[in-house]
């Protein structure tokens, strides 16, 4: 048995956690052994364990790593995060596609709803843009809305992003994500805990989310509604010491609330990229530093250009949704009028108009 064999069957062996591993090693003392090999070699408990787990799948597993260019990372490599040995229940093994050098970098995680707001997805690409441009590396969980969001706003940025999937590697959970997982991982990595030909399941998730936030120095959150697995994750990241903030919205969109609770509950309230640098006291390397800082003031709106009527119906759209018929009665501008207004200053990235048909400020 050679390690890769060994670290593929603790990937599938029952009862060997990574805290037995860990306190398998432990009980050596200053002999401790310097690998999982070489635990096995001197435990004949780990090594029972082990061998244990079906040679066939161990073989289709070792083809599969090959054929992808896998990584492995078990809990007594030197490579493994180690701001994940921290967290109450670390990961036995982690799968990693692309690399591993980036798990070990600083990293603010990203979550929110899966349904968001056009406003909630512009603040997440904008936010992981210019915080991955500061030098953080964004880490969150390749999910619809705000997860991938911040998953391209990084990427856009030319920054480092990671996502940590609910199901193995082989399986990109939701397949529509299957090309930004691919672009994820040239330049940074995605991750599992789970082996191959492991389907996405419920349970899954918020074993997800532990890794998430066990990565990360602190979690943001962007849009949740009561009751959502975002919160469960800021909770989680509670549980394991780190620092909690959120973006709050209108007391009239139900994907506000959430991160409201939070807020009252002692999360940070943040309404600026830089406020986040602030709480970590991240320092960003100098040239990083200027490149964030002409980026946040290239981002800041400006009306100066825009008629009256124009301002009219900016202000008449606000930041919370509204339909056309809404806009006509509070401008008591032609609807005609209105409508092409609207398509002036969609396409000049002033205003967005969501799947249901709505406005809302950009």
């Amino acid at each position: 048995m050679d390690l890769i064999e060994a670290q593929l069957r603790l990937g599938r062996a029952r009862g060997l956690t990574a805290r037995s591993v860990q306190a398998l090693l432990g009980s050596f003392g200053e002999q401790r052994p310097h690998d999982l090999l070489a635990l096995c070699e001197r435990s004949s408990l780990a090594r029972a364990a082990l061998l244990r787990v079906d040679r066939a799948r161990i073989d289709a597993d070792r083809r599969w790593l090959q054929r992808q260019a896998i990584t492995l990372l078990d809990i007594a490599s030197p490579d493994y995060p180690p701001q994940l040995l921290l967290i109450g229940d670390p990961p036995r093994l982690l799968y990693c596609s692309g690399r591993i050098d980036a798990l070990r970098r600083t990293q603010l995680a990203m979550v929110g709803s899966r349904r968001p707001t056009m406003p909630g997805a512009l603040t997440a690409r904008e936010f992981a843009g210019e915080l991955s441009l500061a030098g953080l590396t964004i880490t969150s969980g390749l999910a619809l809305g705000i997860d991938a969001a911040s998953h391209e706003g990084a990427l856009t940025a030319g920054g480092l992003t990671i996502a940590v999937l609910g199901s193995g590697l082989d399986d990109i959970y939701p397949a529509e994500h299957r090309a930004l997982a691919a672009r994820i991982a040239s330049s940074g990595a995605v991750i599992s805990e789970f082996p191959p030909g492991t389907a996405p399941r419920h349970c899954h998730f918020p074993r997800r989310n532990r890794i998430i936030s066990g990565l990360s120095r602190a979690l943001l959150v962007i849009e949740a509604a009561l009751g959502s697995g975002s919160l469960t994750s800021a909770r989680s990241a509670l549980t394991q010491g780190r620092q909690v903030f959120a973006v709050p919205g209108s007391i009239r969109n139900p994907l506000a609330h959430g991160c409201h609770e939070l807020i009252r509950g002692g999360a940070k309230l943040i309404e600026r990229p830089a406020q986040i640098l602030e709480e970590l006291h991240f320092i960003a390397p100098k040239q990083m530093l200027m490149t964030f800082q002409q980026g946040a003031r290239e981002r800041v709106p400006s009306r100066a250009k825009l008629d009256k009527e124009y301002e009219i119906l900016l202000d008449a759209v606000g930041f919370e949704a509204a339909s056309l018929d809404m806009l006509v009665d509070r401008t008591g501008l032609p609807s005609q009028s209105v409508a092409s207004m609207l398509l002036i200053l969609e396409l000049e990235g002033a205003v967005g108009r969501q799947a249901d048909g709505q406005y809302v400020c950009l």
